[in-house]
This record gives structure tokens, sequence and C-alpha cells, in this order.
């Protein structure tokens, strides 16, 4: 198997409306596995996300948990996810749609480098930056 790096984003309860926000966003199929499901884990809700992900048709993995008691669900300030590639309309979909909710900090619009780009926080507080690239 190859490496791989994948975003793994750590939520105060809202993991699981996360995921299917994704979903439905980014395509793909979720996976779940709960507290409960591997004997609790330190009073943490038996329900709650444990681990879940989401394997998009675009061939990226977004991994989504609930914070366990006492374990940090901070969102936003030094980490974004970016989503690049050159199909703009695509991009655009996936800003259009995990801006839903959310708060747009850059409109996607060329910007002085030439392509589209785009930034915002998701309803998760998740920030994003999406960047279309433009044929050389």
């Amino acid at each position: 198997m190859a490496t791989s790096l994948s975003p793994y984003v750590c939520l105060p309860g809202t993991a699981r409306q996360a995921l299917a926000f994704y979903r439905s966003v980014l395509g793909g199929q979720v996976s779940i596995s709960t507290f409960g499901e591997f004997g609790g884990a330190g009073g943490a809700d038996p329900d709650g996300v444990m681990h879940g992900q989401l394997d998009t048709p675009s061939g990226f993995t977004l991994m989504v948990s609930d914070a366990m008691p006492g374990m940090s669900s901070a969102t936003g300030g030094n980490i974004a996810l970016c989503l690049f590639g050159d199909d703009l309309e695509q991009l655009r979909g996936f800003f259009d749609g995990l801006a839903e909710g959310g708060r747009v900090t850059t409109p996607l619009e060329v910007q002085v480098w030439g392509d589209p780009y785009g930034a915002l926080t998701d309803r998760f507080g998740v920030d994003w930056m999406v960047n279309a690239s433009t044929p050389a």
C-alpha cells in the first residue's frame, strides 16, 4: 500500500452530521464506528463517532470524529482543507455546497495569480480553500 495523507477533523459532537453534509457536497461513501462499538472510551457518548470516514469519487478521503471527553475540538485558525484541480465547475459546486450555512471569507473569483480561488468556514467551523488551476 502506498503512503497517503488525509485530514482528520475532530468536532464537538457533530461528526455524524458533518459526514452527512460532506457526503452531500462531495459525494462518496461514509463509514462510521461508534465509541459504543469499541466498549465506550473514557465516558464518551456510546453513539458518538469514534471514527468516521468519507471516501469520495474524486479519490480523496476525509476522516472525522467526535471529541472524547477532555480532548480538544477547536476548529479554525491554523489549518484549512484545500480542494484544488482544473475542473472549475466541479470546484465551484464544492465551494457553493460547503458554504451553505457557513461563512465565505474570500469569494471564489479570479485572484492576482490568475486562478479562481475562494475561502470559507463551513457550518461546522472547518476552514476550506478552493483553487481552480487555469491552463498556462
